[in-house]
């Protein structure tokens, strides 16, 4: 059982629900991305979803393009990447990692070299937004031998065909994308999301986790209530722009946003 799994069944044990947190590694500087990974387990992470910087990240929108970019000035990569993995791994050993990002920065450094050097970094899982699971014949068995789960991404347009074809090649979980559009771009419809999650619940057996459009404790309650877990991405990178002077006061506006959101979750068990 992989590490991603064995949280989510834990959770769903104790009838919880995940909240899994995106930054961008390299932002604002590389060498704070671990101090923010730990800070967002304190704060009420269950898994990370830690981004990959490119220089053209087509699925998101203007703040985590602009985290890209800062990233990417301190020169940022790949291999760097994974080595904060293993810097965080050195005191925590229980909160999985995602890294999400783009084919990119894997085919430059060599699927099996990425594959070997991530699972012994200790990275739980890939999310490669422009890699269909019907091309991901070269990294699906490098990342099966490794247990790296291979997570992908589910559109509100996604056809039941699709959706079970992607959750046979997924493991972990699968990520649905709650609006038409990039990253932060528009307020998300509830009520939309519950009937399509419900939807996807029929045709998978696999945990779905929400994320586009959560910025607060309250929508993440609301879209709590109808999926396996939540995933914040643009809002927590909005608030690293905007504290990235002050790692202090960074660290406290991250807990900040989002321990309301942990705590509005926790609440749904109740």
């Amino acid at each position: 059982m992989s590490r991603i799994e064995a949280v989510l069944k834990n959770l769903k044990s104790e009838s919880r629900k995940a909240l899994i947190p995106y930054i961008t590694a390299g932002d604002p500087a590389p060498d704070q991305t671990v101090a923010l990974m730990h800070t967002l387990v304190r704060a009420g992470a269950d898994i990370i979803e830690l981004g990959v910087p490119f220089s053209d990240p087509m699925a998101d929108g203007p703040v985590i393009q602009l985290a890209c970019e800062r990233a990417l000035k301190h020169g940022t990569s790949l291999r760097q990447v994974i080595a904060m993995v293993r810097e965080f791994r050195e005191t925590d050993t229980d909160t999985p990692v995602v890294l999400m990002g783009y084919l990119n920065p894997m085919e430059a450094m060599g699927y099996e070299a990425f594959a070997d050097a991530a699972a012994d970094a200790g990275v739980d899982g890939v999310l490669t937004v422009d890699l269909p699971p019907e091309e991901a014949d070269q990294v699906a068995p490098l990342f099966a031998e490794r247990q790296l789960d291979p997570i992908f991404l589910l559109a509100p347009t996604t056809t039941d065909e699709r959706i079970r074809a992607i959750s046979e090649h997924s493991s972990g979980y699968v990520y649905y994308v709650s609006i038409k559009g990039v990253t932060g771009s528009a307020s998300i419809n509830v009520e939309e999301v519950a009937s399509k999650v419900a939807h996807v619940h029929e045709l998978t057996a696999l945990p779905v986790g929400v994320g586009f459009g959560i910025r607060d404790a309250k929508t993440a309650a609301a879209v709590g209530r109808v999926s396996d877990g939540v995933i914040v991405g643009s809002v927590l990178v909005d608030t690293i722009a905007r504290n990235q002077a002050d790692p202090e006061a960074l660290n406290q506006a991250l807990t900040d946003l989002l321990h309301p959101m942990r705590e509005a979750l926790d609440s749904l068990a109740q």
